[in-house]
């Protein structure tokens, strides 16, 4: 019978993962501003027309959540400057199909089961 088991996938920090992990979340913030800079531009537009304490609301609430994004954008940044290279780095978890045969132990497919990757290639399978 084969059934479906969680895996966790797992990065070694490295000087290179470590770089890209800062470029991404430097992308993400430019955007993140970029967005919060343009629903400000709108709202003040739309605040010389007639408009609705409603979306008065929704646009302040869209403009909190970019700079929510932000916060926790820079926080993520300080973070990777302060961990050790080295470091296991929880990036995602997939699914892995595994055969259980009568006899097996059950113990092991109980077991969390880790793929690490180091630069993007897969240097061991817990």
């Amino acid at each position: 019978m084969k059934i479906l088991q969680q895996v966790s996938v797992k990065q070694i920090l490295t000087e290179k993962s470590k770089q890209s992990l800062l470029e991404s979340f430097t992308a993400k913030m430019e955007q993140a501003q970029r967005e919060c800079d343009q629903l400000t531009f709108q709202l003040k537009k739309l605040e010389k027309t007639i408009i609705s304490n409603e979306m008065r609301q929704q646009y302040k609430k869209e403009i909190e959540k970019r700079k929510d994004k932000l916060k926790i954008l820079s926080f993520q940044i300080e973070q990777v400057h302060t961990l050790p290279l080295g470091s296991e780095l929880k990036e995602r978890e997939v699914q892995a199909l595994v055969e259980v045969k009568v006899g097996d132990n059950w113990e092991e497919f109980l077991e969390d089961r880790t793929i690490l990757i180091t630069d993007g290639i897969v240097t061991e399978i817990r």
